[in-house]
């Protein structure tokens, strides 16, 4: 009897893109050095509150409005923020093209993303310079959410949201870090390396 095929879908932010490294040397290049003993009207203080151990990016970056945070994020440096990023790990992409060519062949794989306006091309292109090879690309939103798990029978993330809430019939792999270690997972994994071992448990290879 032939084996079913699994949709694997993997996560860039947290897993495979250091993002919250670069909007901190993006802040502090664009915002605090640029900003530095120049007097505003309103006294503002561009200021980051680290480590960076929450989603809540607002309450670890200073802005003065909700929409200047947005733009920041999504208008003025997405690019710089979502493509020139690095890499979460050393040996990332070396790891997940062997993932890749490990199940490839008998499963589909995936990346997801979270990703608003911009971010998305600039998410594209920060694949294409690591060499991803993986085929498929699902882009999603705090709006279409529910297309992600139409999507996935198995997820790695780091995403606090999608650890803590997510179908009984989908599979969450918890890849750990700062910000989600106080949260209980039965799968859970330090590296990219180590899905190739949770795979083949949770797939019974």
């Amino acid at each position: 009897m032939e084996k079913p095929k699994f949709k694997i879908g993997i996560d860039v932010n947290g897993v495979l893109r250091d993002t919250v490294l670069k909007i901190e040397q993006t802040y502090q290049k664009f915002l605090i050095e640029k900003t530095d003993g120049i007097e505003e009207e309103d006294s503002f203080i561009y200021e980051m509150n680290l480590p960076v151990n929450s989603t809540d990016l607002i309450n670890h970056f200073k802005f003065k409005s909700n929409e200047e945070f947005f733009s920041f994020m999504y208008e003025e440096f997405p690019m710089e923020i979502f493509g020139h990023a690095p890499s979460k790990e050393y040996n990332t992409f070396t790891d997940l093209q062997q993932i890749y060519l490990n199940y490839r062949d008998d499963n589909d794989l995936l990346i997801v993303s979270n990703e608003i306006g911009k971010s998305k091309p600039a998410t594209l292109f920060f694949l294409s310079k690591f060499g991803c090879q993986i085929e498929k690309v699902k882009f999603f939103s705090d709006v279409t959410i529910n297309s992600l798990w139409d999507e996935v029978d198995i997820l790695l993330t780091s995403n606090p949201d999608l650890l803590l809430e997510y179908p009984n019939n989908i599979i969450v792999i918890k890849y750990e870090t700062e910000f989600n270690q106080d949260i209980k997972s039965e799968h859970t994994i330090k590296t990219i390396k180590e899905l190739d071992d949770k795979l083949k448990q949770l797939l019974k290879c």
